[in-house]
């Protein structure tokens, strides 16, 4: 190669990452602006931003330790003193909702991302492999979809042994087949496309091609589906929790604090009244930002 030639061949190079690079922010840019455009989804995010930083930094914030007891104190109306009241034990209840955010959000995050990885990898190889493969995996996830989701959880967790790790692992494989199915579905829409077939011709693995080509495709209906399952994932978990079958006392979350309090709801109705709102507040939270996401990340489908 000429001298005149290296310099091109390096300018080329030289030139082509940035541009790479200018693409992807141009797009992400692209996407923050439609997704600014929808104020509840921006509202949405900022909520979560908030509870995920409380989450953080609960032992920041909340006042008194989540088990701190003291009969005299118990039963005591919301004040300056305790802002959310107290329980039957004297515990004070905004430091137990604060707590309870970090539990909810540690199941849900983690439970859902157990879902993306094995139904992403299970929807990914079903449809690229098509046939005799993606019958075998398409079927079992038929099988596991013909169980109610909150059901199959309660399977797993009274199998398992009611503990955090239980609760995440029952909550994530109940929700496999949905985030399947998804992938499944979006790996045959581009499977025979133009770039898939170069990746094929240079020389790449099938494996290479799943995971490098065809799953990075696939993304913006996972990361919307992830969302809305996040919420969803919180939501079984708090009635896992409600029914014994969750975190056992006296580690907070909301939906053991609405079973514990449901028996004072006549006389003591903030005992349930600040852990529901907190459950309907977040649900409420992830579930606009999840529409707003999915009008961001694919205009087509905005009505």
């Amino acid at each position: 190669m000429s001298e005149t030639n290296k310099k091109a061949a390096a300018n080329t190079t030289a030139a082509g990452l940035p541009e790479t690079r200018k693409k992807k922010k141009s797009q992400l840019k692209e996407i923050w602006g439609r997704l600014k455009k929808n104020r509840l989804a921006v509202a949405g995010l900022f909520i979560i931003v908030m509870l995920i930083l409380v989450a953080i930094f609960a032992d920041v914030i909340a006042p008194y330790s989540y088990d701190k007891q003291s009969l005299k104190d118990a039963f005591q109306s919301p004040s300056a003193a305790h802002w959310f009241g107290t329980d039957e034990f004297g515990r004070d209840i905004f430091s137990r909702v604060v707590y309870g955010s970090r539990i909810s959000f540690q199941v849900g995050f983690i439970a859902v991302s157990i879902a993306v990885v094995i139904g992403g990898v299970l929807g990914a190889v079903a449809g690229y492999y098509g046939g005799m493969t993606d019958n075998i995996i398409m079927r079992m996830m038929d099988v596991a979809l013909a169980i109610p989701q909150i059901l199959l959880a309660i399977a797993i967790v009274a199998a398992l042994g009611p503990s955090l790790t239980n609760l995440m692992i029952a909550v994530g494989f109940s929700s496999i087949p949905g985030y399947a199915r998804i992938v499944r579905a979006s790996v045959l829409s581009i499977k025979g496309q133009e770039f898939v077939e170069a990746a094929r011709a240079a020389g790449s693995g099938n494996a290479r091609i799943i995971f490098k080509h065809i799953i990075p495709n696939v993304l913006a209906p996972i990361i919307v589906q992830a969302t809305l399952g996040v919420a969803l994932a919180i939501l079984t978990a708090a009635g896992l929790s409600f029914i014994g079958l969750g975190i056992a006392p006296p580690t907070p979350e909301w939906g053991s604090m609405l079973s514990g309090g449901r028996g004072y709801i006549r006389d003591y109705s903030y005992m349930t009244l600040f852990p529901g709102l907190a459950i309907v507040m977040t649900i409420l939270a992830l579930n606009v930002l999840g529409d707003g996401l999915r009008d961001a990340l694919d205009p087509k489908l905005k009505n």
